[in-house]
């Protein structure tokens, strides 16, 4: 076989595993954007059981269904407690879970390495498992239907995963930045805020997204905790429409997707960040 024939078989099987690739991607992409396709073309089907008959959709396209949900729903105030609880679950878990991870990240305490499992281990308990504890100590505190006692639950369950990683992303950061504030005269308050944070905007996007994600669509602690209908959230007002005889399939659909447009509008924004806060901090651990 000559010089030639190699190349051109090398180009050929370079080639060829391109189209493997680009085929097998496009197939994935296919099977993750089907159910939310599905899912908005059910959102225009006026009638609760056209779900079962999706053919007789196409003839009677309405935004019916997001009339009634925004008009005859608490759907404004549930949007309103769910941006109110997400914000501050974003902020208040962020700020915790940033000031753990660059202190194990930096700091040779007694017992950082067990803090961090510990944190880990906080997150291999069901939901199911903590719910009852978690409603006994909110009882105790006088915390149950209120908004403060489901942010703290949310940050309980946020805070761990955040930490984790954000020390995981601070350990990318040369240590010689910190000595360099030091040698400025920043303080280690000074040297984190005015310092590291500016350079870890990448991961701190990750952390403020997967705790406004964490608290924006949760349903289990939301539907346990909050008693009155007026401080649902989104994902709770969604299951209302959900009765044991009579599912409101068409509603449903139409409230899903009014939840999912906004968490859709915040990952655009940030998915730069996303992409590069998630690569660097599992570069080194």
């Amino acid at each position: 076989m000559t010089r030639t024939t190699k190349v051109v078989s090398r180009d050929h099987g370079r080639r060829r595993t391109a189209v493997l690739s680009h085929l097998a991607l496009s197939f994935a992409a296919l099977v993750a954007l089907f159910p939310i396709a599905w899912l908005v073309f059910v959102s225009l089907g006026p009638d609760k059981d056209d779900y079962l008959h999706p053919g007789r959709i196409w003839s009677k396209l309405s935004f019916s269904n997001y009339a009634f949900v925004t008009e005859h729903t608490k759907f404004f105030t549930w949007l309103g407690n769910t941006a109110l609880i997400a914000v501050l679950t974003c902020v208040i878990g962020v700020m915790f879970a940033a000031t753990t991870g660059y202190a194990v990240s930096r700091m040779r305490f007694p017992g950082y390495k067990k803090l961090m499992w510990v944190l880990l281990v906080t997150q291999m308990f069901p939901i199911a498992v903590l719910i009852v504890p978690m409603y006994q100590i909110l009882g105790d505190m006088g915390l149950i239907d209120t908004y403060g006692g489901l942010i703290l639950v949310y940050c309980s369950t946020a805070v761990p995963y955040c930490a984790w990683m954000l020390k995981g992303y601070f350990d990318t950061i040369p240590v010689e930045i910190d000595e360099a504030g030091r040698v400025d005269g920043l303080s280690p308050f000074g040297t984190f805020f005015r310092l590291i944070l500016p350079l870890a905007r990448p991961g701190l996007a990750v952390a403020a997204f997967y705790t406004c994600l964490t608290a924006w669509g949760e349903v289990a602690f939301a539907s346990t905790f909050m008693l009155d209908d007026s401080k649902y959230t989104l994902a709770v007002g969604l299951s209302s429409f959900v009765s044991q005889h009579d599912a409101q399939w068409n509603y449903m659909a139409a409230t899903a997707v009014l939840i999912a447009i906004p968490v859709s509008a915040i990952f655009y924004l940030v998915q730069k960040h996303l992409v590069t806060g998630m690569t660097a901090g599992a570069t080194k651990g």
